[in-house]
């Protein structure tokens, strides 16, 4: 299958503009994209490099390479516009709209959409991240109250990746604690635990998966063999339909699609417009 060449361009960090060409052109997954991220084109001659980027794409593919810019400046937007390509500004197609509907003029600003303009949000998130890590498998039971969810899983089941990117993008405060082979065995939680009912959250795999993860790790070892991790994610799921704990399989969805599922499903996003709402969703 021939690649279409996309580029992302921005004149800062360039995550909006990937992020959202990225989702458009998911939409057309039976065709094949190259993916290049062209970042901080916030000069004449970063411009210029760009251009010959573009064109030399457009040369090599036989056809225009599609461009998702977030770039602010007119004149930089102009000379990359010039270039065989399929220009798409992805701030023209709002911002106008939004100007109409507020009664205001924009006042664009570089690197506004992931700069430290609201600086409580941000040392929030710092904050989220650095109560996750010192709370990570177990580690430490210490202000366990301050968290936000206390997530559970057997090992190797991607308890610390999902808290990691749940600090960083919602900034939750987030422990994850491992179910262990004797919690297993006689089909409880840790104590200390229990009183945070409400926090906890559960995930579990398919067998073969955790399997090969193992496998990885620890070759060849009981660790690792089929007939534990069948043992294992069966007790745990048991575990959570025993005491009503919401769990997500992670076999087949990416961590940003177990992230977003867990803010929705404990009800963290609405809590603040509902504190009295119960999540969407329970076992």
């Amino acid at each position: 299958m021939t690649k279409r060449t996309a580029f992302f361009i921005s004149d800062s960090t360039g995550i909006t503009a990937q992020n959202l060409g990225r989702a458009l052109l998911t939409q057309f997954e039976f065709l094949a994209f190259e993916h290049t991220a062209l970042r901080f084109i916030n000069t004449p001659q970063r411009a210029e490099h760009a251009r010959h980027v573009i064109e030399r794409a457009a040369e090599r593919d036989g056809q225009k390479p599609l461009v998702f810019s977030t770039l602010l400046d007119a004149e930089i937007r102009a000379s990359l516009q010039a270039t065989p390509c399929v220009y798409f500004d992805l701030f023209e197609s709002f911002v106008s709209r939004l100007e109409a509907e507020l009664g205001v003029c924009s006042q664009p600003v570089r690197g506004h959409s992931h700069g430290m303009t609201d600086h409580e949000h941000y040392f929030s998130r710092m904050e989220a991240i650095n109560y996750t890590l010192t709370h990570d498998d177990g580690c430490t039971v210490a202000h366990l109250d301050e968290a936000d969810l206390i997530m559970l899983g057997v090992s190797r089941t991607g308890k610390t990746p999902t808290c990691l990117y749940l600090s960083l993008h919602y900034g939750v405060r987030a422990a994850n604690f491992p179910i262990t082979e004797d919690d297993l065995d006689e089909m409880r939680l840790p104590s200390v635990l229990l009183p945070r009912r409400a926090k906890l959250f559960g995930l579990t795999t398919e067998p073969q998966r955790l399997q090969k993860i193992r496998q990885e790790r620890l070759p060849n070892s009981r660790y690792a063999s089929l007939r534990q991790c069948e043992y294992e994610i069966r007790q745990a799921e048991a575990l959570y339909r025993k005491l009503g704990i919401p769990c997500l399989s992670t076999t087949l969805i990416s961590i940003e699609e177990i992230a977003a599922t867990i803010v929705d499903t404990m009800g963290m996003e609405y809590s603040r417009l509902l504190p009295t709402a119960a999540p969407l969703y329970s076992n």
